[in-house]
Formats: structure tokens, C-alpha cells, sequence
């Protein structure tokens, strides 16, 4: 795959042609990724659930941020590669200026935050030097226990619309992606038809420009029970790589998420 950069995402957005999103955290998985069509990884804060065994993904610091994007880097073969800054490290402009910046010299090509317009002015800021930026709505798993639990979001009126304002406020703040999680799939398709930047979507229906999961969810590590939005890649996959190429042949053909996967 030649090099994906934010031009490549953004001229698939104007063409209506969807791309693949997954997280890695290691060398090893960043290879495959990469070698088997999907355009973006992310090294996520997941990693506090699936690698540190955390019920959460607060415990995760910058230190681990760093160092599995640096893992992630050395294993990449050109896929855009956009980390998470972890919980309570974007608390002031100043906090995420200092913190976006160790993440790209890390390798990382974006920076990911999660919140709402209160984030327009870091996000502006970030915009202003150079360092691309992709805002998480929706669930924001930061913000598990404000929410009471991984619940879905904007399933009312009010709500869906402050998830639209703010994503229009982003955008206009500089914000080069949206990711919407655990929304309703008409709120995924009416933020991803109203914005001019690529909208990424994990529970948010199939209008979305893009989808991710998390790489060991897709592979059904540990076996068992997944949230609505996961499908189990590996179960008629004869190994890894397969698994990967058809997820993201599924997401660029649209077959994945059907409907089963998807919130009313």
C-alpha cells in the first residue's frame, strides 16, 4: 500500500469511497495492519483494556501512549497512524499542545481527543502547528463514569443535536476527523453528510466514511460476548491477515455494518 496521508482520506471522502480504521499497539499486528488494506491504525487507549487488563481506559498514561506508538511506528508499512492522548492529558490547550507534540515525535501522524465544542480552542490551536486532529463523540470512554457505563448517545433529541452542533464546531475549530461512537445510524449519517472532513464510526451505522474496531475484538480475543457493533472476523478466516483483508474489504464495499450491528 503506498503511503496514506490525510489528502488520501480526505480526497476518499470527496469520492464517496469508504476506508478501514484499526488498532494495533505493537510492531508485530502494525505490519499486518498495514499490509493487509487498512488505510489507518490506531494506537488507541484501549490498550489499558485489551494488553493492561484494565476495566477501563483511564489508567493509561502518556509514557504507554508513547511507547506503543514508537512500537507501532517501527512496524508500520504505510498506513496513517493516529494515537489517542489518554485520560486527563489535554485538560488545558497547553497540557495537549505539550503532550500532541510527544505523541508526533513518536511517529504518530494525528492526534486523538474526546469531548465536545469545549475542545474548539485546543483543537484550533493544534491546527495552527501543524498537528492533524481527530475528535471522538458520543460514547467517549474517558468519560465512562460520567456516563454510568458504555451506554449508547444521542438517542434523544437534545442529545443528537449537541453531538451535531459540536461536531460542526470542530470542524470549524480545525479538527480533520470526527469519530462518532454508539450512536444512533441516523446520527451517524446526519453528521457525516453535514461535515467536509471524514467521519469515522464504531457503532454509528453505515453511512459513516469510515469504520474502526479494535483488533482484538474483530479477532473475538478472549472468545465470548462483544458489544452490538463488533463483528468475529476470525471465525471463517483460515488466519490473521484474512481476517484483516476482509474487514476492510467489507467496510469499503459497505457490507459491514449491516444491521445487526447498527443503533436505532
Amino acid at each position: 500500500m503506498s503511503k496514506v496521508t490525510l489528502i488520501t482520506l480526505n480526497a476518499y471522502k470527496n469520492t464517496g469511497e469508504k476506508f478501514a480504521v484499526l488498532t494495533a499497539y505493537d510492531a508485530t499486528f502494525a505490519n499486518v495492519i498495514s499490509q493487509s488494506g487498512v488505510e489507518v491504525i490506531l494506537v488507541g487507549d484501549s490498550l489499558g483494556m485489551v494488553l493492561q487488563g484494565s476495566d477501563s481506559t483511564l489508567a493509561v498514561s502518556m509514557q504507554d501512549m508513547i511507547y506503543h506508538t514508537e512500537c507501532v511506528v517501527a512496524g508500520n508499512n504505510g498506513a496513517l497512524i493516529m494515537a489517542d492522548l489518554p485520560f486527563m492529558s489535554y485538560a488545558t490547550p497547553e497540557q495537549t499542545m505539550v503532550n500532541s507534540a510527544a505523541l508526533m515525535r513518536a511517529g504518530a501522524n494525528m492526534v486523538k481527543l474526546e469531548g465536545g465544542a469545549w475542545l474548539a480552542q485546543s483543537i484550533k490551536m493544534l491546527d495552527e502547528r501543524g498537528i492533524p486532529s481527530c475528535v471522538h463523540l458520543g460514547l467517549t470512554p474517558q468519560a465512562v463514569n460520567k456516563f454510568g457505563g458504555y451506554k449508547v448517545q444521542g438517542r434523544d433529541d437534545a442529545s443528537s443535536e449537541r453531538l451535531y452542533q459540536d461536531a460542526l464546531t470542530l470542524e470549524q475549530a480545525g479538527a480533520s476527523i470526527i469519530l462518532l461512537e454508539c450512536v444512533p445510524s441516523t446520527v451517524g449519517k446526519r453528521i457525516t453528510k453535514a461535515l467536509n472532513i471524514p467521519v469515522i464510526g464504531i457503532g454509528a451505522g453505515p453511512d459513516t466514511d469510515a469504520q474502526v474496531l479494535v483488533l482484538q475484538d474483530m479477532l473475538n480475543i478472549p472468545a465470548g460476548k462483544k458489544a452490538k457493533f463488533v463483528k468475529n472476523y476470525i471465525a471463517d478466516a483460515k488466519d490473521i491477515p484474512t481476517a484483516i483483508s476482509t474487514y476492510a474489504e467489507e467496510v469499503k464495499n459497505g457490507s459491514f455494518p449491516a444491521a445487526e450491528h447498527c443503533f436505532k
